[in-house]
């Protein structure tokens, strides 16, 4: 039996007999090889670190105070963790113990209460060099000096979330940019400092592969940085603009012929949006055939716009969004199915997907009643 095999085994059994007290009164706790665990402390890391897996993140916190060698193993192997669920001392909590997490790849932080302060950031950044995802939301307490020191502590962030964190400015956002180069998640809702025309130049120059972006209530942001990115992240996937309310036409018509693999667009509250660019969005589809059939080659689902929210873009008019309707079967105006969104534009209540259409057929026709 080889080493995997040995540890899956007393794994079993350790789940079945429920301790390791049991297993060596009723099976032996003797694995191959002479090895015996008598006490917890004795345990293989890798079977500390699957059992570990099965609990939560705060039972992990409290394993890792009951001796040095569980102390060790979950430095040594842990690379996820959330810490959400401490509602006083997060700040306190992440400086004690995130200095022995070099290994953590994912760290999510999100708060109900502000509690991090910079120094907390500055000590993640300087320990936790392969981060790839951090969740700071709703930190009001954390300023740029946080944003520079993720900048050259974490070079390989993939997903960032500092949603509601209202003291950054938009140049620690672009001197962030220069560095995190691999990001592909990031949140900046309610961001109003930090995303401006200039930090989304510097994100369109630097994050060229950048699939999800929310700009959510970002109302500094203007066309010139919405077409920043359409030219400098082709792969853009999710772009929330909701109540980015100086965008025009302009930015929907860049979007539409850069980002050919575009699934979900908010453009909630967008009151400059007019009908030139749902023409724009539903022609994209059939200018840039070529270049859709060629991302399905290379392997991308091809299904164009699966999610569009123009609530409150009162300018529109029926035939432009029936049209961006037709063109896109994944769009739906039927209940059961909602991923076009017109609430608030009582001038669009004509607007029907395929299948809703074919459900006001019906009851049309069941309106009648048949002749004898």
């Amino acid at each position: 039996m080889n080493e995997t095999e040995n540890l899956e085994l007393f794994f079993e059994k350790l789940i079945v007999l429920g301790s390791v007290e049991n297993i060596n009164t009723k099976s032996g706790g003797e694995m191959d090889g002479g090895v015996i665990i008598s006490e917890w402390k004795d345990m293989p890391v890798e079977l500390l670190l699957r059992i570990l897996s099965l609990v939560d993140d705060q039972t992990v916190i409290v394993a890792s105070g009951v001796c040095h060698g569980w102390r060790d193993a979950i430095s040594w192997g842990l690379t996820h963790l959330s810490l959400s669920w401490c509602k006083k001392n997060m700040n306190d909590l992440v400086l004690s113990i995130v200095p022995k997490l070099t290994k953590l790849q994912v760290l999510i932080l999100r708060q109900d209460t502000p509690q991090l302060q910079d120094d907390t950031v500055q000590t993640i950044a300087s320990y936790c060099h392969d981060l790839q995802e951090l969740d700071l939301s709703k930190s009001f307490r954390l300023t740029d000096r946080s944003l520079y020191a993720l900048a050259r502590g974490c070079p390989n962030l993939i997903k960032l979330n500092i949603s509601g964190c209202t003291a950054f400015s938009d140049i620690a956002l672009a001197y962030l940019s220069g560095f995190c180069r691999k990001l592909k998640i990031l949140n900046l809702c309610g961001c109003v400092k930090t995303a401006s025309d200039r930090a989304l130049k510097a994100i369109g120059y630097n994050c060229n592969q950048l699939q999800y972006l929310n700009l959510g209530w970002c109302d500094h942001v203007g066309d010139e940085g919405v077409k920043s990115l359409a030219y400098g992240c082709p792969d853009l996937r999710v772009l929330d603009l909701c109540g980015c309310v100086l965008i025009t036409d302009e930015s929907v018509i860049a979007l539409a012929n850069h980002c050919l693999r575009l699934r979900s667009l908010g453009l909630y509250y967008c009151q400059n949006i007019t009908d030139r660019a749902m023409y724009s969005l539903a022609q994209s589809r059939v200018k840039n055939k070529h270049e859709v059939w060629e991302s399905v080659k290379k392997g991308y689902k091809e299904e164009g716009l699966t999610n569009l929210n123009i609530s409150q873009c009162t300018a529109l008019t029926p035939p432009a969004v029936q049209l961006l309707c037709d063109s896109f079967p994944a769009l739906h105006t039927c209940p059961d199915r909602h991923s076009l969104i017109i609430s608030g534009c009582l001038n669009l209540t004509s607007v029907h997907c395929a299948c809703g259409a074919a459900v006001q057929a019906h009851r049309a026709a069941s309106s009648f009643p048949l002749a004898h």
